[in-house]
């Protein structure tokens, strides 16, 4: 939203100077800057505000939407007065395309030489005529649609067989909460709905606001061992997201390493004991620490 303290929140969190005004559209480029949370450098692009046509192109609306297609994760922010608006906002989003905090429907699409189009949908998601009818409509033909899950409407099955959607997480935050009486109750309040409620140039809610940003991402710090009964080199970690593997930290580290070594030790909350020996398909967490060797 225009005018809702994300040139401030921007300042407050990074090493950037975005301009700070009471009117709408106080930011009128891309303005960046590097948040460092947990030892990890996190760029941010505060960004013009969205307004409702952005869609269809109102308010810089094609060229702040093609920003936020290529980002990581969107942060939407409006005040308490509009609060209405996060709403409004992301059904721009919506329309624009992207998918906010959900992840592709798992279709699967497989071309064949010949063959018309064949379904295979063991959970009876739909009415396969009416499946067969969207499929033909968005161009398909001698393809197999394969359902890895059920698929419960047809806007569902659109997505997951288009090429134009885009999945990005979302942070909702709602700013100048010290504005209204009981505000600690109030950022209570949105927090169950899984909304940050901040009064950025006060400092109510950053440290809330990063740590949803970092969850948001998904990432996850990895700390290597060079010798199993040393300690980890805690000073620069890996930075992995959390569906990563042990596999994937190997071919992070050097491509040539993983026929070098034959065993992966982890320590961390989610070793079942320090040390405890896993399989290299083993997904990374937090803070773990890692030793590889033979």
């Amino acid at each position: 939203m225009p005018s809702v303290g994300k040139s401030t929140l921007l300042n407050a969190i990074t090493n950037a100077e975005s301009k700070v005004g009471n009117y709408d559209f106080t930011t009128l480029g891309v303005v960046p800057g590097m948040m460092e949370y947990k030892g990890v450098r996190i760029q941010i692009l505060d960004l013009p505000g969205i307004i409702e046509g952005a869609a269809g192109g109102k308010g810089f609306g094609r060229k702040v939407l093609s920003v936020v297609r290529a980002s990581n994760l969107v942060v939407l922010m409006t005040d308490y007065q509009r609060a209405n608006w996060l709403s409004k906002v992301k059904k721009e989003l919506e329309d624009a395309g992207m998918r906010l905090n959900k992840r592709p429907p798992k279709i699967h699409v497989h071309k064949m030489a010949k063959g018309a189009i064949q379904i295979i949908d063991p959970y009876f998601s739909l009415p396969a005529e009416q499946i067969l009818e969207i499929v033909k409509e968005m161009g398909f033909d001698n393809v197999v649609v394969q359902f890895g899950e059920k698929i419960n409407s047809v806007d569902e099955l659109i997505d997951g067989l288009s090429k134009s959607r885009t999945y990005i997480p979302l942070v909702e935050v709602v700013t100048k909460m010290d504005t209204i009486k009981n505000y600690e109750l109030r950022i209570t309040n949105f927090k169950k709905d899984g909304i940050v409620g901040m009064a950025a140039d006060k400092g109510i809610g950053i440290e809330e606001f990063k740590e949803a940003v970092w969850k948001g991402l998904g990432l996850v710090r990895v700390y290597l061992k060079q010798e199993r009964v040393l300690e980890a080199d805690r000073k620069e970690p890996l930075i992995m997201k959390k569906t990563d593997t042990l596999n994937q930290v190997l071919k992070r580290i050097s491509s040539e390493m993983r026929d070098d070594v034959s065993r992966a030790c982890i320590w961390g909350k989610n070793a079942c004991f320090p040390g405890q020996e896993v399989s290299f398909k083993s997904l990374v967490f937090d803070e773990m620490e890692v030793w590889f060797g033979r």
